[in-house]
């Protein structure tokens, strides 16, 4: 397929067409898309919870509802958090023994 010039543009910036795959870049590209799928998750509930605080107009079952739903979106954002941050721990203990002395 011709690029009108953009593959030897990439070949002098040395970049390459395709990345090898291996299981540990597939694994760490699921990982990157589950975490960005996760991030907008977060910010789709917290707009919405802070819509429905905004718009309960004193109705205090609206405000418990977002109150709910915000704490229920930050506490899911610190597990997610955590099992990353223990994941990769575990990952650079396993793939590195030794080097953690």
């Amino acid at each position: 397929m011709e690029l009108g010039g953009l593959d030897q543009t990439a070949t002098t910036a040395g970049i390459t067409q395709s990345v090898p795959a291996t299981p540990d870049l597939a694994a760490a590209r699921i990982i990157s898309y589950a975490l960005s799928f996760v991030g907008i998750l977060f910010l789709i509930l917290m707009i919405w919870a802070g819509f429905l605080w905004m718009t309960a107009g004193g109705n205090e079952e609206r405000e418990t509802e977002a109150k709910k739903i915000i704490a229920a979106a930050v506490i899911g954002l610190i597990i997610v958090a955590a099992a990353y941050a223990i994941t990769q721990f575990v990952g650079q203990s396993i793939l590195a023994p030794g080097t953690n002395q």
